[in-house]
């Protein structure tokens, strides 16, 4: 939050004194709503007075004036009602949240100040404004609650769009669970219970964290705010600290609606809130925020040739809101369950074959409008007539959609076209009463049919009669006084007039009555139009009022059966993400995958965002079993290694989403969880360096990976000397060989470690080849057999523009030119790899030890060698292996 933010959101102290009754309703509110700015309404515009006005006219960049009244002088600034949502994305922007006051009485009716009331409290993770939202995807705000003591379900964690009505709770028995599933959800926003403590830290910078009412959290409390909502929450939710979480959850999300309340129910609550999701982390793949980042899910990293282009971005053929929520739920959730694996994929082959259906279904879905986010409108008494409007063309593909699924043979397709209930009353109700092209304004009339109600209709045509009647009255005056310039007129201040310019006011008949002067002519009123004048006036307000009314009442009685149409919804979503797997696979060559079996067997498989994005692409071979499930893969940089194990575990999370996926053929286990190490950066914020990022996340790999995993490495120690990494890299890959078991792709150019793989007999050799020629060199982008011969580090430099000279120095010092070695610098690395990598004997020249070309540079301490002969790399355990090095740099005399 902006850092006068406390200053700019408590009651105003320059109002200590005696106020005027407006401002005192201001203070009032800013005190009720000391968390947030308060926009409070003044006609046409939101005002900010004194210190609040002053944050707002800065960040908003709006003239800051002043206020004269009884009360003294101070400052205000306002932004204008009509436009009010761009400038409240700003204040979002800057870290505030924004209470919203509106008039919630007519000023025309009010004998004293006109009351006003918060609406709504506009926050990052309860916005329902499209304006606002700025998108289909789903905006989350969470709520962490801590039970007392620990054990498997210590924390609870729910997630709520307030937009949408998806809300979700689980359980977690560490803070590392609770970070993983925040991973997923990202969520805007998030409350946070009393006991929390430093759980605060599981959520991003960019995430508005707030200590909430403890009360709110209370369980007793809680269990009745859940209840309310929906039965009993020892029938959903697994534990007091979900309950809690539940509960503050929903406590939260009333107060950011405000006093605006349903039209019938109760003020705040959200009656749309039907449909709370359960759910256990074990039951979905997990992938954390690392492997989120790392594999580029939603977001591009720009890396591997795939600038700005993220997965969802190639796989995303949806045609409407709801189904790319959908289809960002499964990749955010894969499946662990083979059976709801195989249904989706059965209904993606069928669609996939049926090609007359599935173009038929995609153009009918695209004229879908976002059925949840319309629901929560109607249901917070906030949807117009183009809503309900909205509403009813979206219920009107129904039939169609249905009809395009009758004769569908899998199980899934089957079962949705059971599901897309027409809702053929709600639609006909919204056909019978609202205009086919109604205004924005819900009080400017013309919203409702004509015929829809018939006292509305008379006073519509008493009011049209009396226009008509005007309209024919200049014409008739113009002829009975012979004045061609007389004009029939009206404004908001006067009425209607009758206006004769000044040289001919001698014709202007008796019973003519004076009623505006202006500088040329005059303006009159007839005892007959100002009759008609009154008859049209209050026709047209009675008939506003009725409207308005009349349109409420559709409103509510359409708010009634949310559910229903939340059903559909969901039927509505899933269709559409089915039809866009299936649209992709048939477009782009898709397989679907084998699922179930015992090995990774993928044949030309392909990297589904880098093939999109580079002319041609080389697929690749996958062979993983449980008697070789790791792979350590060599080869020079920008020859394919990252992307290749990138595209493996892609392709296993698209297959566990329920997508066919990029190969020829593929056969695939169930993956549990896929973690990854491939890349590193300084933590600068959190004090970490590259390297302990790095060994944090290995840690992490090495304590949860299990024998279904997919771990990806990537150049794993290179954050630390050569001699250290190659020690860590050898231990990890010995542990998940030995002790793991895990789905294993480690690519390394530490060359000496291919010769460790070849000690181990679940471990294989993989290799990325290169050839050098009179142009540089080339890259095949194959993967083979074995380990690689060279690394050709000096010819990437080259390519990457290294200048000349600095490139040939570098060849120089490869080779190992004699006048170097005589200087005492570096010579060729170990002769076994001959690619400048030097293995675990390549101790720098300053530490003592081995020198690159074999001979001694001083004698080594003998307790180092003592110990070193002590090592039993078979048997030593990751977290031994680094205790030991550290001893053995201490001996060597480098601690």
């Amino acid at each position: 939050m902006d850092a006068d933010a406390d200053a700019a959101l408590g009651p105003p102290e320059a109002m200590a004194g005696e106020l005027t009754p407006m401002l005192t309703q201001y203070r009032d509110l800013c005190a009720r709503y000391d968390d947030s700015l308060v926009l409070f309404q003044v006609g046409d515009f939101y005002e900010a007075f004194c210190e609040a006005a002053e944050t707002v006219a800065r960040l908003c960049e709006i003239t800051l004036t002043k206020r004269e009244d009884s009360t003294g002088t101070y400052p205000m600034a306002g932004v204008p009602v009509d436009n009010a949502e761009s400038y409240i994305e700003t204040l979002l922007d800057a870290g505030y949240r924004v209470a919203v006051a509106d008039q919630v009485e007519d000023p025309e009716e009010a004998t004293g100040p006109v009351e006003r009331a918060v609406t709504r409290v506009v926050t990052p993770g309860t916005l329902t404004e499209a304006e606002l939202l700025g998108g289909a995807d789903n905006n989350f705000v969470a709520a962490l609650a801590r039970e007392d003591g620990s054990g498997e379900r210590a924390y609870g964690l729910a997630m709520l769009d307030v937009s949408t009505g998806d809300f979700y709770a689980t359980g977690a028995s560490d803070l590392d669970a609770v970070r993983d599933e925040v991973g997923r959800f990202a969520p805007a926003e998030a409350v946070v219970g009393p006991a929390v403590g430093e759980g605060i830290e599981v959520f991003d910078d960019d995430c508005m964290v707030t200590p909430y009412d403890p009360d709110a959290f209370e369980a007793e409390r809680s269990r009745e705010t859940v209840g309310s909502y929906f039965g009993p929450p020892g029938t959903l939710l697994a534990s007091t600290a979900e309950v809690r979480a539940c509960g503050a959850l929903l406590a939260y999300a009333e107060y950011a609606r405000g006093g605006a309340g349903s039209e019938d129910g109760d003020p705040g609550r959200l009656d749309y809130l039907n449909h709370l999701v359960r759910y256990d982390p074990r039951e979905y793949m997990l992938l954390d925020a690392v492997a989120v980042d790392s594999l580029e899910l939603f977001e591009p990293r720009s890396v591997h040739g795939a600038a700005g282009t993220a997965l969802v971005d190639v796989v995303d053929e949806t045609a409407c809101a709801m189904g790319r929520r959908k289809l960002h739920d499964w990749l955010r959730r894969p499946l662990l369950d083979a059976g709801e694996m195989a249904a989706r994929h059965e209904a993606v082959g069928e669609l996939v074959r049926g090609v007359a259906v599935r173009e038929g279904l995609h153009e009918r879905l695209a004229d879908v409008y976002d059925l949840e986010r319309l629901v929560a409108r109607v249901s917070r008494a906030r949807a117009n007539a183009r809503d309900l409007r909205s509403l009813h063309d979206t219920l009107a593909t129904l039939p169609d959609l249905r009809a395009s699924l009758a004769d569908a043979e899998s199980d899934r397709l089957r079962e949705l076209h059971g599901r897309l209930d027409p809702v053929a009353d709600v639609r006909e109700a919204i056909d019978a009463a609202v205009a086919e092209d109604p205004p924005i304004e819900l009080t400017e009339g013309g919203v409702l049919r004509e015929g829809y109600h018939d006292r509305l209709d008379e006073l519509r045509a008493t009011e049209r009669e009396g226009k008509a009647w005007i309209d024919s009255l200049q014409a008739e005056e113009r002829e009975r006084t012979g004045v061609d310039s007389l004009k029939v007129g009206h404004n908001q201040v006067h009425g209607y007039y009758i206006e004769v310019t000044d040289p001919n006011l001698e014709r202007v008949p008796e019973e003519y009555q004076r009623r505006q002067t202006l500088k040329n002519a005059e303006r009159f009123v007839t005892p007959e139009l100002k009759e008609r004048e009154d008859e049209i006036v209050r026709a047209e307000g009675r008939a506003d009022d009725l409207e308005y009314e009349l349109f409420r009442e559709l409103r509510s009685s359409v708010a009634e059966e949310a559910e229903r149409i939340q059903r559909v919804a969901r039927a509505v979503a899933e269709l559409d993400a089915l039809v866009s797997f299936a649209e992709v696979a048939a477009s782009h060559g898709y397989a679907r995958p084998e699922m179930g079996g015992e090995a990774i067997e993928i044949r030309g498989g392909r990297h589904p965002v880098v093939e999109r994005t580079e002319r041609s692409f080389v697929p690749n071979d996958t062979a993983l079993g449980r008697d070789a499930p790791l792979a350590v893969i060599t080869g020079p940089n920008m020859s394919g290694k990252s992307t290749y194990m990138r595209q493996v575990a892609l392709i296993c999370v698209l297959a566990q989403a329920g997508s066919f996926v990029p190969a020829e053929t593929a056969a695939l286990p169930v993956i549990d969880r896929v973690f990854t190490r491939v890349g590193a950066s300084d933590d600068i914020a959190g004090g970490r360096s590259t390297f302990m990022v790095e060994m944090t996340e290995l840690a992490d790999i090495l304590a949860g990976a299990t024998a279904e995993s997919l771990v990806l490495l990537d150049e794993v120690g290179r954050g630390t000397s050569t001699a250290d990494g190659f020690a860590i890299a050898r231990a990890v890959t010995e542990h998940l060989h030995d002790e793991v078991g895990a789905f294993t792709l480690f690519a390394t150019h530490h060359h000496d470690l291919t010769a460790v793989v070849e000690t181990l007999p679940r471990a294989r050799n993989r290799h990325f080849e290169a050839t050098r020629g009179e142009e540089g060199v080339t890259f095949d982008h194959e993967i083979r057999d074995g380990a690689a011969t060279a690394s050709y580090g000096v010819d990437v430099a080259r390519m990457a523009g290294v200048p000349d000279p600095v490139v040939e120095r570098a060849r120089d010092l490869l080779d190992g030119a004699p006048e170097d070695r005589a200087n005492g610098h570096a010579g060729p690395a170990t002769a076994a790899n001959g690619d400048g990598h030097g293995g675990a004997g390549a101790v720098d020249s300053h530490r003592g030890g081995a020198t690159a070309d074999g001979g001694r540079a001083e004698e080594v301490p003998p307790e180092l060698l003592e110990a070193l002969d002590g090592v039993d790399l078979g048997s030593t355990t990751p977290l031994e292996a680094l205790n030991t090095l550290a001893e053995l740099k201490r001996l060597a005399g480098d601690g």
